[in-house]
């Protein structure tokens, strides 16, 4: 990857908020290269998706220009580097163009679905927002087994339901709620609470409820712990309890997620890093 592109890529990483590593100092320099253009793709694609004023069927123009774009770049035909560098690290890497597409999927859906009925339809939705990360993270460390990637599933879901528990507040603003009406409806929960930044005992007790279950998948996703080695290992451990921190807060927090949005600070990755790497 040329050196400007490269920059370009990782520096894309550093201008948005993330909580948790985005090919970070523990990646070997030379897949680090591969998972920032990846990155650049992701977060491209989701930007088109949410930044900006433009209008719902002006963002789903561009999404599906951006997959033609992909697809060219499949066929040889590249409209900028970027995709060239992309091409290359797919062939390269033996990954599927299908985690790609997945990933378009959703951020298309993020621009015409903003409610979902149900758990299943969440799950759904993150199979193609979050688990093809996981799975392309995997392939490029030539990590090729069904079940690792079932676990890595398991955290990249999980990783994605506490991004929804941070942003209830920001998702709402954009019309969006991922957590699913059914339970709300079980919790007595109604979209007033949204508007009015309720944090009242019915609202604490369906996000209670919805993060015992994303510790549940963050517990059953560290059985992929073992398929992994090295620098790449401490990675994915970091990760994963950088999400589990989240949800930590939360909880001492009493699951007050109005007005202040809970995130890890520096000593928070510091303390993270090093049970990552001696624990």
């Amino acid at each position: 990857m040329p050196d400007s592109t490269l920059k370009a890529a990782i520096s894309l990483s550093k201008t948005h908020y993330e909580n948790f590593p985005v090919a970070s100092f523990l990646i070997p320099k030379g897949k680090r290269r591969d998972i920032a253009i990846v990155y650049w793709f992701a977060r491209t694609a989701d930007d088109l998706a949410d930044e900006g004023q433009i209008s719902a069927s002006e963002r789903i123009s561009a999404l599906n220009n951006f997959e033609k774009n992909f697809q060219d770049a499949l066929n040889n035909k590249f409209v900028n580097e970027e995709f060239r560098i992309l091409s290359d690290v797919i062939v390269r890497n033996k990954l599927s163009p299908e985690y790609f597409t997945d990933l378009i999927s959703a951020f298309k859906q993020d621009v015409i679905k903003n409610r979902y009925k149900n758990f299943d339809e969440v799950m759904d939705y993150c199979k193609r927002s979050a688990n093809p990360v996981g799975r392309i993270v995997l392939d490029i460390f030539d990590i090729r087994d069904e079940k690792a990637y079932l676990y890595s599933d398991k955290i990249c879901t999980a990783l994605q339901l506490t991004n929804f528990f941070q942003d209830v507040e920001i998702d709402y603003e954009k019309g969006r709620i991922y957590l699913p009406q059914e339970e709300m409806n079980h919790f007595n929960v109604d979209e007033n609470m949204f508007e009015m930044k309720e944090n009242n005992p019915n609202f604490s007790a369906l996000l209670k409820y919805n993060i015992e279950r994303t510790k549940n998948l963050f517990s059953e996703g560290k059985r992929l712990f073992p398929f992994l080695k090295g620098r790449l290992k401490v990675e994915i451990k970091w990760t994963v309890a950088g999400g589990e921190r989240i949800l930590s807060k939360i909880e001492k927090n009493k699951y007050q997620i109005f007005g202040k949005r809970l995130k890890i600070n520096k000593r928070d990755f510091i303390t993270i890093l090093l049970k990552s790497i001696f624990y």
